[in-house]
């Protein structure tokens, strides 16, 4: 077999893909971290759940530790979808192993780890361009893989998407992640470049995704009204001037008090937040 005819092996890709690992499991910590977040769990509050919390989410990281850097490795070797789909179903077992059969990263599971398999195709085909954008629009070479492959009827977040016939993440990703390229990107980018401090910067983005996501869980916990009020939340705090007015916290801490008051969590606006900041991170690496 000639040089050129051999495939890539696992001894040199896997140091080019322990980087995307970090950086995934960095913008999922930095998600956690970010303190307040309406309805969602920080380390100062379970927000709207009552069956996890912070050490919830550091198991689950810490059992996720290996999986991106495992399809970043897959990514970069072949780009069938098939095992990366496997990876995927593995990871989401040992989460759940973590946790007690808590979900806490599904969606990251299935957004962030195609996001990471995307930007290590760029780099094992050596193509320059690694913007945030270009891994969105990678992510479209599985586009007919992803609307062919099964689903969870049961799951809360599927049956949320049939009874109030809006799109999912499966059709965000197939679309190559409208709402990363057109919302959360752009917003986390000129928050950060603007000065913000992380976190704030982060809330802003947040914020953003929430006032224009037909966010499934928002549907699965509140119905059409839960995610009308949630949005129409987020669009007064982005109207009166965001992180960056005088009241900012105390506003904040209304809202999060009426999200947690509905049990109201935008969980897969929180994913998003985690998809942007390691697309933003992952351009330098």
């Amino acid at each position: 077999m000639s040089a050129l005819a051999r495939p890539r092996t696992a001894a040199p890709v896997l140091p080019r893909a322990r980087p995307l690992g970090r950086l995934a499991i960095a913008a999922l910590h930095a998600e956690l971290a970010c303190s307040p977040k309406p309805g969602l769990v920080t380390p100062f509050s379970r927000g709207s759940h009552h069956d996890m919390d912070a050490g919830t989410f550091l198991r689950s990281l810490f059992a996720l530790r290996g999986y991106f850097t495992a399809i970043a490795a897959q990514a970069a070797t072949c780009a069938d979808f098939a095992p990366l789909r496997q990876l995927g179903i593995q990871a989401e077992r040992g989460m759940l192993a973590a946790t007690g059969n808590v979900n806490t990263h599904r969606g990251a599971i299935f957004s962030l780890g195609l996001l990471v398999a995307s930007a290590a195709r760029l780099r094992a085909d050596a193509c320059p361009a690694r913007s945030a954008e270009a891994v969105c629009d990678g992510v479209r070479q599985w586009r007919h893989a992803l609307l062919q492959a099964p689903l969870d009827a049961t799951s809360p977040g599927q049956r949320a998407r049939a009874r109030h016939a809006v799109p999912g993440v499966r059709e965000q990703a197939a679309a190559g992640f409208p709402l990363l390229r057109e919302v959360a990107v752009p917003a986390l980018r000129a928050a950060l470049a603007d000065g913000l401090p992380r976190d704030a910067a982060l809330l802003q983005t947040l914020m953003q995704l929430v006032a224009v996501t037909d966010d499934l869980n928002l549907l699965h916990r509140g119905g059409a009204e839960g995610l009308a009020f949630a949005q129409a939340q987020a669009r007064g705090f982005l109207a009166a001037g965001g992180v960056r007015a005088a009241d900012a916290p105390a506003h904040m801490a209304r809202i999060c008090n009426a999200f947690e008051q509905r049990r109201l969590s935008p969980g897969g606006s929180a994913d998003l937040l985690a998809c942007a900041l390691f697309l933003l991170q992952q351009e330098a690496a």
